[in-house]
């Protein structure tokens, strides 16, 4: 309820607005002059700034205002002196071998951090934000590698992918399609599946072991290692524990990769990147715990 007529509060004496609510009158109680003195200060300021200093937006740029202030050049300037220190890092890793980097400790400490800010931009897309994978993905975090986890060897699967279309020097390997392709009978696809199963410590049909363990001998073991502990020269992965890579490790997914098997690409870096980057990458990876 409002009122437009003004009434003097009778406890302290203090006119009020005319507005009622609820029986509740409002007082018209003036501000304290000290903060109307800094009110008004403040506005003056706030115009003199606008006048001395870059404030307004225009289409194209900003006032520059009379005093021709602009910290963009400070900017320019600081972010130059980093380029030029990381330059030293950047050529003394261009000309040191990715091996001898990690003896340098103070290089190490450089190429880890550039390493970090690169996988971020680059692979997490892929291996995940804390490089754990997922299904398809490999793990950067353990001691598992497909093509081994030496750091030149890292740096070699950065520079020239897996299955890339373009890299002559890229990792290839392709698993056989054993039921697509009828190089292995049905039986003999669940039997190896299941003896699979059973060496990475997951339940499984006991009485088919034996013949899945036969089969796999003949023809698994060139790839996979005679007791499935994985070759890295040959890119096979490692079948004797629970990381899996293209499977979930279940008999069912482990069947069907052996029947039409599916290949995970990576591509080159070292046609995107430059080769201090690649470099660095590899230091971080390797880093993570896992390489050898």
């Amino acid at each position: 309820m409002s009122k437009n007529k003004q009434e003097i509060d009778e406890i302290t004496g203090t006119k009020t607005t005319g507005h009622e609510w609820d029986g509740i009158k409002e007082l018209d109680t003036p501000m304290p002059r000290w903060w109307l003195w800094i009110f008004y200060a403040c506005i003056v300021w706030a115009v003199g700034y606008m006048i001395a200093m870059p404030s307004w937006p225009l289409i194209t740029g900003s006032t520059k205002g009379l005093l021709g202030y602009a910290s963009r050049a400070d900017i320019v300037s600081d972010l130059q002196k980093a380029k030029d220190g990381q330059a030293v890092f950047i050529a003394k890793i261009d000309a040191t071998e990715v091996g001898d980097i990690v003896k340098d400790e103070e290089l190490a400490r450089f190429a880890r951090a550039g390493g970090s800010s690169a996988f971020k931009v680059n692979c997490v897309q892929c291996h995940g934000a804390g490089a754990s994978g997922s299904l398809g993905y490999p793990n950067l975090n353990d001691d598992e590698w497909v093509w081994g986890g030496s750091i030149d060897a890292i740096y070699t699967t950065i520079a020239h992918g897996a299955r890339d279309d373009i890299d002559e020097d890229t990792h290839i390997s392709e698993m056989s399609a054993f039921g697509a392709d009828e190089l292995l009978e049905k039986e003999e696809i669940t039997a190896v599946a299941n003896y699979v199963v059973s060496i990475s410590g997951g339940e499984t049909t006991s009485a088919l072991i034996a013949n899945g363990a036969e089969v796999f001998t003949d023809n698994c073991a060139a790839c996979h290692g005679d007791n499935a502990e994985g070759v890295a020269e040959l890119g096979g992965p490692a079948l004797n524990n629970a990381i899996w890579l293209m499977v979930d490790g279940s008999i069912e997914s482990i069947t069907a990769q052996i029947d039409k098997p599916k290949h995970g690409v990576m591509p080159a870096w070292s046609g995107i990147l430059s080769d201090a980057t690649v470099k660095q990458l590899a230091v971080y990876v390797h880093s993570l715990g896992g390489g050898e």
